[in-house]
């Protein structure tokens, strides 16, 4: 067993390091300093294939408890993803098969080894223990909710006020999460604000099972690249902490002004200090908040990277945007036919997802062949060798015949 270590300023930092709300905190605070080793629990669904930077809000949280000796047990939500957590969702999800929830789960080891020491973390998947469990067993298990306290959640009282409908799978979400803290054994469950109400489900759950209560640790939600809904993978706003460094570099500079504070506070190692200096630098007008980005982009490209790839990804980034030349490396793509109408074109290339996505695009004068801006998406693209199909600023591929 890890040395558990019980300094107290350590402590205190735990607590107030992007943190906003501890339950119960005196409590945790004695067990954390009795040298006790904790188990420390968060979950991930695998919606998609990648986690991203608001994930790593509370996984680094998980580092925090790691290093002071603590278990740390990474739960993989394969059957809970099934569901998809409904938290904050306005809207029932459309339901995962159990093939992709396992295709989307390989990566995640990997993910989070980029910021856990994946050789001292415990990783589970949640199907070990529900699919053993027979129908009388979820009954039992079922029976110690009650429907009007499921129903307290915020996000599922606005939908019955009005009068969306919301799954009888939904409702069992919380239940499983909670019963998840019963298998694993948790003393603590790490989760962003908006979990709140299903790790506190847990601790109702070990109670009515006569287990010891888990504390519960909430921290700030990452708002997305839009500046409006948190970041997440459904929203399609998010950074995944294995994207490129160009691609991480692109998308941390695109976020607005106001952002890059708190991108700073949730996401990087800087010192209290030089944070207090990046709040002075962001009110002094005569400052350009794009060289506070680049900082920004360079600091978490290192941590997922390393400080070579950030110097090659400011470096990519200026040759684009400020020099408006292509990228050093496009990426080629085959095609089979001789002409291609170019909502087929943009979506045989990947750059569209479907046509009507292909569609939007090119009403919204984001579609380039050739720096040709593309007006029509009624006309047919006759294909050349090293044509070369852009969309947005950061997007492009080659064709090859």
């Amino acid at each position: 067993m890890n040395k558990i270590i019980t300094d107290r300023e350590k402590i205190k930092t735990l607590f107030s390091h992007n943190v906003e709300e501890v339950i119960i905190q005196d409590n945790l605070e004695k067990k954390l300093l009795s040298g006790k080793q904790l188990r420390i629990k968060l979950g991930c669904d695998p919606s998609r294939p990648d986690l991203h930077l608001g994930h790593s809000v509370v996984i680094r949280k998980l580092k925090e408890f790691q290093d002071l000796g603590h278990q740390v047990v990474f739960i993989i939500g394969d059957s809970t993803g099934m569901i998809g957590d409904p938290s904050g969702k306005s809207k029932t999800r459309p339901a995962l098969s159990a093939e992709k929830v396992k295709e989307n789960a390989k990566s995640y080891f990997e993910q989070v080894g980029k910021i856990l020491d994946i050789k001292k973390t415990e990783i589970r998947y949640n199907s070990e223990w529900f699919s053993k469990l027979r129908f009388e067993d979820v009954l039992t298990l079922t029976g110690k909710f009650t429907v009007a306290r499921i129903l307290e959640r915020d996000d599922f009282s606005k939908r019955l006020k009005n009068g969306i409908d919301i799954g009888v799978n939904e409702i069992m979400y919380p239940i499983m999460q909670a019963y998840d803290s019963i298998m694993i054994e948790a003393d603590v469950e790490i989760g962003g604000t908006d979990q709140k109400f299903n790790m506190l489900a847990g601790r109702g759950l070990q109670k009515k099972m006569d287990k010891s209560q888990q504390n519960v640790i909430t921290c700030p939600l990452l708002v997305g690249l839009n500046g409006k809904e948190k970041m997440s993978k459904s929203l399609d706003n998010y950074i995944g902490i294995t994207e490129s460094p160009n691609s991480m570099f692109g998308k941390i500079m695109s976020i607005s002004d106001d952002m890059i504070f708190y991108y700073f506070k949730l996401l990087t190692d800087i010192s209290k200090e030089e944070l207090d200096a990046i709040e002075k630098d962001l009110r002094d007008i005569s400052n350009n908040p794009r060289d506070l980005k680049v900082k920004l982009s360079k600091n978490i490209i290192a941590i997922y990277h390393n400080k070579t790839e950030a110097d090659k990804a400011e470096e990519e980034f200026n040759k684009i945007f400020r020099d408006k030349n292509k990228p050093t490396n496009v990426p080629e793509i085959k095609l089979a036919k001789k002409e291609y109408n170019l909502l087929d074109l943009l979506t045989e290339t990947k750059l569209a997802s479907s046509k009507s996505d292909a569609r939007r695009l090119v009403q919204q004068g984001g579609v380039k062949i050739n720096d040709v801006v593309q007006k029509d998406f009624e006309t047919e693209i006759e294909i050349k060798d090293g044509m070369i199909v852009q969309v947005g600023k950061r997007r492009f591929v080659k064709i090859k015949k």
